[in-house]
């Protein structure tokens, strides 16, 4: 019997349904504890469901409009009754689900997140996360473009959510943490960034704080949790997003440039298969918002199944967790230390 249920905007992507109905059936076949409420065009659903033998672990519940991948989100806003993602991000509020799970239009999931589920008590803004693979495994990077700039509470803050999302995604019991910068040493960066990092040493926030990264860290995994701001972080991701296409397609050409090379190619083919598994961004798909009343994923539009039901089972992972209340008893510690609230 399943034990947890997650809220699906079945319309919301670039190729939905299809790619999300793909994904779901990979994600089904790994967890039988978890069944699906799928919100979105019930004609185009109930076929596929059946289909692919999940029947009995869906719901559908029909919505007639979704949210355009490119619609603004005031605009998204003002009509999101009857849309798909409104449906699946209000059954997170309702309790009838446990976590909801979108590939569609972010700024609007984002939008209809914090009006449906709320802040947090101490949280200013809440802040997007992602999975970033590293030389020793994964680090988490936040904010990623939820805002674009941040004071030094709100680096606090993010770094207190950080941590505990850290916990739950990667197991680690006291994950490091460090600000990124344009240098190590102490005296660099802005005074917002010096004024974070003498907050975050505060040993009464049980922080294990390693000072400044730059963005070379990251990669290498010399922290676990990088703080930063929304802009900062999402200049940094879609770098290495776009490095990460760049080398894959290096590597490519360096095999196949002539019958010598596709030879070594076949003879390094175990090695090649492990290279492309950690350079697949579907094993890291998945951004949560961190700081609302609840557990929404941020899938990649443009994903494929194996990246959407790696968002789904982050989802699951993350529903399971008590990594919210983990940030609310940060929080509270914060608030006693700065004598206000953040």
């Amino acid at each position: 019997m399943a034990s947890l249920i997650l809220s699906v905007d079945a319309m919301g992507g670039d190729s939905a349904p299809q790619v999300v109905l793909d994904g779901l059936a990979l994600f089904a076949g790994q967890r039988s504890d978890v069944s699906f409420q799928l919100h979105g065009k019930a004609r185009e659903l109930e076929g596929p469901i059946e289909q692919i033998g999940l029947s009995d672990r869906c719901s559908i519940v029909h919505h007639d409009h979704v949210v355009a991948m490119s619609e603004k989100p005031s605009v998204a806003l003002r009509r999101r009754v009857g849309t798909s993602m409104w449906g699946a991000v209000e059954a997170v509020k309702t309790g009838a689900v446990q976590a909801a799970v979108s590939a569609g239009n972010t700024g609007a999931l984002m939008a209809f997140s914090m009006l449906a589920l709320r802040k947090m008590e101490g949280v200013h803004r809440p802040a997007m996360t992602a999975i970033w693979p590293t030389i020793k495994g994964r680090s988490i990077v936040l904010d990623v473009g939820a805002n674009l700039e941040a004071d030094s509470d709100q680096l606090l803050t993010s770094a207190i959510m950080g941590e505990a999302y850290a916990r739950a995604v990667t197991g680690k019991a006291r994950p490091s943490i460090g600000l990124l910068n344009i240098g190590a040493e102490e005296d660099k960066g802005r005074d917002t960034l010096k004024l974070a990092a003498e907050k975050l040493r505060n040993p009464a926030l049980g922080l294990d704080f390693r000072g400044y990264v730059e963005g070379n860290d990251i990669a290498m995994g010399v922290v676990d949790v990088i703080v930063t701001d929304g802009f900062t972080g999402n200049v940094a991701l879609k770098t290495a997003e776009g490095t990460a296409r760049l080398v894959a397609s290096y590597v490519k050409d360096a095999l196949t440039v002539n019958a010598f090379s596709k030879a070594g190619a076949v003879l390094a083919s175990s090695g090649l298969k492990q290279l492309r598994e950690k350079m697949n961004p579907s094993n890291v798909n998945g951004g949560v918002l961190l700081g609302i009343n609840g557990v929404v994923v941020k899938s990649h539009g443009g994903t494929d199944p194996e990246g959407y039901a790696t968002a789904l089972g982050l989802a699951a992972d993350l529903a399971a967790s008590n990594f919210r209340d983990e940030i609310a008893s940060g929080l509270v510690r914060a608030n006693r230390e700065d004598g206000d609230d953040l």
